[in-house]
């Protein structure tokens, strides 16, 4: 007897892309979700200390990471949107706003190095405090909060790079619309007059519940 080769079921073929498309959308959401909701925590915090001196003593004074720069928080919103956008659009579209969720981490994260050391925020405190604008801080110090918006920019990143690789297996926002943009009609169920609700339904369609039937039955 020969032997019996053994056909893969299409169905079993079909399941590794689709579970395969599946994980790398929840990847996406959930590093772009976090890296926002991070990048947005870290610009809230102290990132730099320091003290100005004010009648013979010294002042204590922090800024904080939106005082030192904004634009990682306005990256953050940007991605976030983006993050949205990319479930909404197709094609083309989808590419572009792929590109521009990657931009915007990558943004945030060069931000926040080049703000980890940047001590004119605090010069600026130290000026306003005592009152002599050449006057700057004195014994500086800067916090790691910097680094965990960096931290946030990378997973904004990740989310950019990973939409670009699988976005074209994702599906859009409303699977109700065609390719070309237009809504697929539904199918009009058939009323039945024991039912009442389905009296009202027929009347709020804008139907005839006591007409002809549709189908032509």
């Amino acid at each position: 007897m020969g032997s019996v080769t053994a056909v893969p079921h299409p169905r079993s073929e079909a399941a590794g892309p689709a579970r395969s498309g599946r994980r790398s959308l929840a990847v996406t959401l959930l590093s772009g979700a976090l890296g926002a909701a991070v990048t947005l925590l870290a610009t809230r915090q102290s990132w730099a200390r320091g003290t100005a001196t004010v009648a013979g003593g010294d002042f204590p004074l922090t800024v904080k990471g939106s005082d030192v720069t904004g634009v990682p928080a306005a990256l953050a919103i940007v991605g976030l949107a983006a993050l949205v956008a990319v479930f909404a659009v197709r094609r083309s579209g989808r590419l572009l706003v792929s590109v521009l969720l990657s931009l915007s981490g990558a943004g945030i994260a060069v931000a926040a190095v080049l703000g980890a050391s940047d001590g004119s925020a605090l010069d600026e405190r130290a000026a306003a405090a005592s009152g002599n604008t050449a006057a700057t801080a004195a014994g500086t110090g800067h916090t790691l909060w910097p680094y965990v918006a960096v931290a946030g920019g990378a997973l904004i990143l990740l989310a950019g790079l990973l939409a670009l690789r699988h976005g074209r297996s994702w599906p859009a926002m409303s699977g109700r619309y065609e390719r070309d943009g237009r809504p697929r009609p539904r199918k009009a169920k058939p009323v039945d007059p024991d039912r009442p609700e389905d009296l009202w339904k027929a009347l709020d369609r804008g139907e005839d519940p006591t007409g002809p039937d549709p189908a032509g039955t």
